[in-house]
């Protein structure tokens, strides 16, 4: 039995399957059964819950042969990053008392750093809080997600892809949610170890190599645009970020553009990604149309 943490979410999803499709058993902490039945209709034993409950992470984690941990994404965060610091405690608390044979926790390029990264500072936060484990644990740190391309294939409809990254053609390290998936249910499964380990999880690729492969997809010639500096405050908030709080958004890719979630960290391991941007585009673009022939059925 595993626990897997973010069940609901693409990487916990993604865990989760990789373990399923291995013959292992699978539980998660859920705060919504309803939200996760298709994962109790494929076996996933739930177990009521909330990411800030310790009682509640310890009783998910008897009896366990390992367990997969991570924070929720909160891309307006406290400016002491007070919600990482109660998930991050929580953890501590029952990973502490249930020690399962081994512990894999999902974190970033960058997380060595302990300033500097905005939204990272809490997967930096998360390393520092679980590093003294009793358990064997392995840090993950994986690259930016190519699903959070997904966007172009609405908006890139007219040949622009509007990014982050600059300048566009900086490679910086980039994996799919799948590979992670693959990668922590390699970890939970393969053979045990000691102490700390530390994977650098991805490949450098650039933003007008993901508009290129986009472009493949969507059968069109689409070309990166680095959305200028002194517009990222609005493009966020039209995102969802309220206003005044885009700084940890913004400073994270400051960060990638300074070229500090690059490989090659010291005393990391590095794992390659198998699964390309093309490969997330055309996998959603098919997902979506499938959709839309059962809706008109």
């Amino acid at each position: 039995m595993f626990l897997v943490m973010g069940l609901t979410g693409k990487v916990g999803g993604a865990t989760a399957e990789h373990l399923l499709a291995h013959g292992k058993e699978v539980r998660a902490l859920v705060r919504n059964r309803e939200k996760a039945s298709r994962w109790a209709n494929q076996g996933v034993e739930l177990v009521d819950g909330d990411w800030n409950d310790s009682a509640a992470i310890e009783r998910a984690l008897e009896g366990v042969e390992g367990a997969f941990v991570m924070l929720p994404a909160v891309w307006a965060p406290s400016p002491d990053y007070r919600e990482a610091k109660g998930v991050i405690a929580s953890y501590v608390a029952a990973l502490t008392k249930a020690a399962p044979p081994r512990v894999v926790a999902l974190s970033s390029m960058g997380a060595n750093r302990t300033s500097g990264l905005g939204m990272i500072t809490a997967l930096s936060l998360l390393e520092q809080g679980l590093r003294d484990l009793i358990s064997p644990i392995a840090f993950v740190r994986a690259g930016g997600f190519f699903e959070n391309f997904l966007y172009g294939l609405q908006v890139a409809q007219g040949g622009t892809l509007p990014v982050y990254y600059n300048p566009t053609n900086r490679k910086s390290t980039m994996v799919a949610t799948n590979d992670i998936g693959a990668e922590v249910a390699t970890l939970l499964t393969g053979p045990s170890w000691s102490g700390q380990r530390l994977v650098e999880l991805g490949s450098m690729v650039s933003a007008d190599e993901v508009a290129e492969q986009l472009g493949d997809v969507l059968t069109l010639d689409v070309k990166a645009f680095a959305v200028p500096r002194a517009g990222w405050a609005e493009a966020f908030e039209q995102l969802g970020i309220p206003k005044g709080h885009t700084g940890p958004a913004e400073d994270m890719f400051e960060a990638v553009n300074a070229g500090w979630m690059d490989l090659g960290a010291e005393d990391t391991e590095h794992v390659a990604g198998t699964t390309s941007a093309r490969d997330v585009f055309e996998a959603a673009q098919n997902a979506a149309r499938r959709k839309s022939r059962t809706d008109q059925a």
